[in-house]
């Protein structure tokens, strides 16, 4: 092809065949790059919370709740608990049921994938709706459905801090224990807060102790980012017993329904007993609501860990203090003197474990 002398090329001397070949390489080298640079991040989106399922090993059964189970696990030689959201086989539930809970395990994944404390339950990572998914059985591998989610976290051997209150509820707690349960539970929740994190279901069923009794913040399933605006954040959630008066009552909340939660949680550390046992869910949402009902605090309890207690379980949130103000006042509490829930056989008219209908 010859350029003629005022810059032009005639078009009969155009060679095609030398073009489309030019076009056809050029074209080639875009989509190769193309293909590099999606699959690039493709790998980069994978590497934030999707684990690889081949180095992946579900064992038995650990707990079971509503949506799924949750297993013993090994995931790349590491000891780690399995949590299974199984939605069912194809038919069993509606889309919107579907969409609902393929929400609920991304928000929990993406609030999940982001923390790094010391009192929070360690995410390793997830998977949704992996078909290479398998329970080892002593009868084998077993296949899991397709539309089977897990996410992967650390085992934590302890198990759950109610249980652990269950097995001490006749001998109770030394007290220099309850303020190290406590201030764990506190450490993890402030750090929550100020990554804009309001748990939403904070219970002792939902913390998790380590080998050396540390506590740890599990279960994000109803987690979320705190809105700006708390009109934005109402609905009932949570568990009953520890759910808050505005939470209750559907009214707007913000993180101060979580230190409500802890303060119930302090009292059951504290006592090793249940808020309200006796009472149905109609019974307790009219008496936390109206008649300001809260479980009763013993006689034999330290002023300091009662005072904390009725300031974060109050009846007006922004009368309640910030987490970080909590684990203040739990660090200023002395233990060196003992103290604490006196023994069976030395209460001598201590109502430790009666309730009252009243502030």
């Amino acid at each position: 092809m010859k350029e003629s002398s005022d810059g032009f090329v005639r078009a009969d001397q155009i060679d095609l065949k030398s073009i489309d070949e030019q076009l056809e390489r050029h074209l080639n080298k875009v989509l190769i790059i193309d293909k590099k640079k999606r699959t690039e991040e493709e790998d980069k989106q994978k590497q934030e919370w999707e684990i690889d399922t081949s180095k992946l090993i579900i064992k038995s059964v650990i707990a079971r709740g509503t949506f799924g189970t949750v297993h013993r696990g090994v995931y790349d030689a590491q000891d780690v608990a399995v949590k299974l959201l199984d939605w069912g086989e194809e038919g069993q539930r509606t889309e919107a049921e579907v969409a609902s809970l393929r929400a609920a395990f991304i928000q929990e994944v993406a609030v999940w994938h982001k923390l790094d404390h010391p009192n929070v339950t360690k995410f390793i990572g997830a998977t949704m709706g992996s078909s290479e998914l398998q329970i080892q059985t002593d009868n084998g591998l077993i296949s899991m459905p397709s539309n089977v989610c897990c996410v992967v976290v650390e085992y934590l051997a302890g198990g759950t801090l109610k249980s652990y209150l269950i097995k001490n509820r006749r001998r109770k707690l030394a007290f220099k224990v309850v303020i190290q349960l406590a201030l764990d539970l506190a450490r993890g929740l402030s750090y929550l807060h100020s990554q804009k994190i309001v748990h939403r279901d904070v219970k002792t069923e939902n913390m998790l102790l380590d080998k050396t009794r540390t506590v740890k913040i599990a279960d994000f399933g109803v987690a979320r980012v705190e809105a700006s605006n708390p009109n934005d954040m109402t609905g009932e959630t949570g568990t009953l017993g520890y759910m808050a008066p505005e939470v209750l009552n559907g009214n707007p909340y913000n993180r101060k329904c979580d230190v409500y939660s802890f303060g119930i949680c302090l009292w059951e550390t504290y006592c090793c007993d249940m808020p309200y046992p006796d009472l149905s869910f109609s019974e307790i949402t009219s008496a936390v609501v109206r008649q300001n009902l809260r479980p009763e605090i013993p006689r034999c309890c330290p002023n300091s860990l009662a005072h904390v207690m009725k300031k974060c379980w109050d009846a007006t949130p922004d009368k309640r203090p910030e987490m970080d103000e909590v684990v203040s006042m739990l660090e200023a509490i002395d233990t060196s003197k003992g103290g604490g829930m006196i023994p069976l056989d030395q209460q001598q008219g201590c109502l430790c474990f009666r309730k009252y209908r009243g502030p």
